[in-house]
């Protein structure tokens, strides 16, 4: 080969190499835009939000750890494990249960009244995650549910009282407050952005054994019908990190140390770990506790519409129940009395397919952006009508038809009446170890109107022991938000038998 033939070739492959790099890094620049742009309006939003509930709590959003892993390229989940244990606590809930037997006597000569017996102490145990420097504490309402007192035990062993701030029984979320300052906490992770097949690790008290750590991987999301569909929510992280009595209200954390969810139930047949377990992604459980940091009660926003029940049209109609499980969105079947949805434009056969360009794509991812927003916030609403899609803008309500927001309500305002606590000398004159004595009643209250009035004694609340007015508030509250939003008093009035009334709190 000549010196001219040599350096020609030499340019022709100079040319080649750098057509080629110059073609990839255009290529990695139009690729990285055009995945920015397809993942950046759910991701940013759902970043958005996380922070602003991180806010709510005041947390730092840079204690977080990157995701390490040993020499050999294997996940190293140590640091994470070591900062996580140092957030979750260890909860005791006391409650007091009293049996009721009937006095034969009176059974035999027909009253059949019902004599209490010496109350009984229950103690249980769970888990909680400190979420913010000043002790505010996020666990499973199943956890502290009609709890008298509740304590909490830090990995480092001291013991706090903690007083609990509000609770919620739909989605399974309580908060307590411990008092202090400088606790370690666990601050919000972006539970939209796991993956699954993701390494997160479930830190608890499983069997009462402290600061149990173990890993998983994240096997399904937006898992619905957990626990028989009975929880309000239906859109569960599902794990296979073990998971075990006393794991409720536990942390799952994702390799940074950030937490993305509480663990809440197990899928057993025996009561133990058997494969599977399911968390509250944070996202949710996160805006519940803030909703009862600021105002005392869950603020729910709904769209108002009611969609087809596959499972139950699939025993009567297979057919039509194959062909709604291929629909790739949620279907408008009709609407509740009030609708926001129905206001706005959207009509009966509409698909939902879409929440402020969140894809939609089953009724759990919609009750998953749903959980987001409170009543008065606007969303976009984008629905495929006979093939064509539209979008319409939806100012969401309450679950009442208004879009205002609700706070915590006190007993008198609900029921009605005042209560004064009753004295240790007549509660043993009484013969009675719980009770709480009306004071004063409304004329337009509900105890008015279902006859019960001054002097009153209520010895329980839905089988709860009550002996203070704050007890009667937090019965209220959870009773709220049942679905049947009934509350079942039973008292008497002194030397009156045992009365048993149903006070229906729905306002209907």
């Amino acid at each position: 080969m000549n010196t001219k033939n040599g350096k020609n070739v030499l340019a022709i492959v100079l040319v080649a190499i750098l057509s080629s790099v110059v073609t990839l890094l255009g290529y990695n620049m139009i690729s990285g835009k055009k995945s920015g742009a397809a993942a950046g309006t759910s991701s940013d939003s759902s970043t958005k939000e996380i922070g602003m509930l991180a806010d709510s709590f005041g947390q730092d959003r840079n204690m977080v750890l990157t995701s390490l892993t040993t020499p050999d390229g294997y996940p190293d989940f140590t640091e994470a494990a070591t900062r996580s244990v140092d957030g979750v606590v260890h909860v005791k809930a006391k409650t007091i249960s009293q049996q009721q037997y009937i006095n034969p006597f009176d059974f035999f000569f027909g009253f059949g009244d019902r004599m209490p017996s010496q109350p009984r102490e229950q103690i249980g145990f769970g888990s909680g995650v400190i979420i913010s420097k000043d002790g505010y504490i996020i666990t499973n309402n199943h956890v502290v549910e009609n709890a008298s007192e509740v304590s909490v035990t830090l990995n480092d062993n001291r013991e706090f009282t903690a007083k609990v701030i509000g609770t919620d029984g739909m989605s399974d979320i309580a908060l307590l407050k411990i008092d202090g300052n400088d606790f370690s906490y666990l601050t919000f992770g972006n539970s939209d952005a796991l993956q699954v097949g993701e390494w997160v690790l479930a830190v608890g008290n499983p069997f009462n054994l402290t600061s149990t750590v173990t890993a998983g991987i994240v096997s399904a999301k937006n898992r619905g019908n957990v626990m028989g569909g009975s929880l309000g929510i239906q859109s569960f992280i599902q794990v296979d990190a073990a998971v075990n009595p006393g794991n409720s209200g536990g942390a799952l954390v994702n390799t940074r140390g950030e937490l993305v969810g509480i663990n809440t139930a197990i899928y057993s047949q025996t009561g133990n770990f058997a494969g599977y377990a399911f968390a509250v992604p944070i996202s949710i459980a996160g805006k519940v506790a803030a909703d009862l940091k600021e105002y005392g009660t869950v603020q729910r926003a709904v769209l108002g519409i009611q969609v087809p029940n596959i499972e139950g049209i699939r025993q009567e109609d297979p057919k039509r129940a194959s062909e709604l499980s291929q629909i790739k969105g949620v279907l408008v079947e009709d609407f509740a009395e009030r609708s926001a949805a129905k206001a706005a434009g959207i009509q009966k056969g509409d698909i939902l397919t879409a929440i402020n360009n969140v894809p939609i794509r089953n009724f759990a991812e919609l009750q998953s952006q749903l959980n987001r927003y409170r009543p008065g916030d606007k969303i976009s609403v984008t629905v495929d009508r006979n093939g064509n899609q539209r979008a319409f803008n939806v100012e969401l309500k309450n679950d009442e038809g208004s879009t205002e927001i609700t706070r915590k309500a006190d007993a008198v305002s609900v029921l009605g009446a005042t209560f004064k606590p009753v004295s240790n000398e007549k509660k043993k004159a009484l013969g009675i170890s719980s009770g709480i004595e009306v004071e004063s009643v409304n004329s337009k209250g509900l105890f008015r109107k279902e006859g019960i009035n001054k002097g009153f004694i209520i010895l329980r609340m839905n089988n709860t022991p009550v002996n203070s007015q704050s007890e009667v508030e937090s019965i209220l509250a959870a009773t709220r938000t049942h679905e049947d939003k009934v509350v079942l008093i039973a008292g008497f009035y002194p030397n009156g038998r045992t009365q048993y009334i149903a006070i229906d709190l729905s306002g209907k």
